[in-house]
């Protein structure tokens, strides 16, 4: 089957995978549709640290093809959003509904592949860059059918994380303000996700104004260049920040734009040993800098709940696929990914 492979040199589309059959509590997917995210190229480049050789993608929908012993909650031929939060369900943290803080969930990549009789890893408990895919019976959420699965793809990471930083980390109110610092897959979810809630005033940061339009589209009420614009929009400044970039000296500017009791945000990928500083002084007015898992989701209850508000008409998911892709166009995908010149890309098989 075919599949997108990363060997710790180069990034090959491939066609002679191969997927064991799903064990006890597990799922096996056929893929049809999954998005392009920073994340991916960012086990590429290193930022991400992961064992290699492995199979790329993390964000997307597909068809059950068969369940393994124990599965009652999806049935071969329903359709599902994938997630990659591969939780125990039975650890403290996941009784306390905090799946995304499962110890058994992060850092213990499987590997349900084989290429030329080689194991090959799986990347966030997922792999959706591949025709099928094995994962815990707990990733699969089934969806309406009458969602496209370009769209439905999405939910898995970009809406999940952005969405959910808003109402699961942050808990955005009504009338708050809300600067939202890059609006690629991940902001333009976090502005629509502050829209969602009810904030008053979504100021958007990007230094492409080819965003402006898609970032109004979402819900952002004003649209800068840079955050130094924020301060006569914001005299007080924000009652949150949300960093999506992933850049050091972002983070400290998101700092430096809270208003009294604001709350930074982070969501941009940093490299594994970034430091960002700030003026300890400036904290003391009840500030709070927040890290945000997967947008402390819960996978099992979000997904439903995003896929409602998608059929009536409040959450943005269509709009978010800029372009489509069959795999083997990958590298066109990352090109147009990296000039900025999609929010999604979406490959399908």
């Amino acid at each position: 089957m075919r599949g997108v492979v990363f060997d710790g040199k180069q990034i090959q589309v491939v066609d002679d995978l191969e997927v064991r059959e799903p064990g006890a509590g597990e799922v096996l997917v056929a893929i049809s549709a999954a998005g392009l995210c920073h994340s991916d190229l960012s086990v590429v480049d290193g930022t991400i640290p992961f064992p290699v050789p492995v199979v790329l993608g993390h964000e997307g929908a597909g068809v059950v093809e068969a369940v393994g012993v124990g599965v009652t909650h999806v049935a071969p031929g329903d359709h599902v959003a994938l997630s990659t939060l591969a939780n125990c369900g039975t650890c403290a943290e996941c009784d306390r509904g905090r799946p995304t803080m499962c110890r058994q969930a992060i850092g213990r990549p499987g590997k349900p592949f084989t290429r030329g009789g080689q194991p090959v890893y799986q990347f966030a408990s997922n792999s959706a860059f591949a025709e099928r895919t094995v994962v815990k019976a707990v990733q699969a959420v089934r969806i309406p059918k009458d969602i496209p699965m370009p769209s439905a793809a999405l939910i898995g990471c970009g809406v999940l994380t952005g969405v959910g930083a808003v109402l699961n980390r942050a808990r955005v109110d009504r009338g708050e303000s809300v600067v939202v610092i890059g609006t690629g897959g991940i902001g333009l979810n976090v502005i629509q996700g502050a829209r969602i809630a009810g904030a008053s005033r979504i100021v958007a940061v990007d230094a492409n104004p080819a965003k402006e339009e898609t970032a109004r589209k979402f819900g952002a009420t004003d649209f800068l260049k840079s955050t130094e614009g924020v301060r006569d929009l914001l005299p007080t400044g924000a009652d949150h920040v949300f960093e999506c970039v992933g850049r050091v000296e972002l983070v400290r500017q998101a700092v430096d734009l809270l208003d009294r009791h604001g709350q930074a945000i982070l969501l941009g990928t940093a490299p594994a040993t970034a430091e960002a500083s700030f003026l300890v002084s400036s904290m003391f007015l009840d500030k709070s800098i927040l890290g945000c898992r997967y947008g402390s989701s819960r996978p099992q209850r979000d997904i439903p709940l995003y896929t409602e508000l998608y059929r009536q008409g409040r959450l943005l998911l269509d709009e978010l696929v800029t372009r489509t892709y069959p795999v083997e166009d990958f590298e066109k995908a990352v090109g147009d990914l990296e000039a900025g010149r999609v929010a999604r890309g979406v490959l399908t098989f």
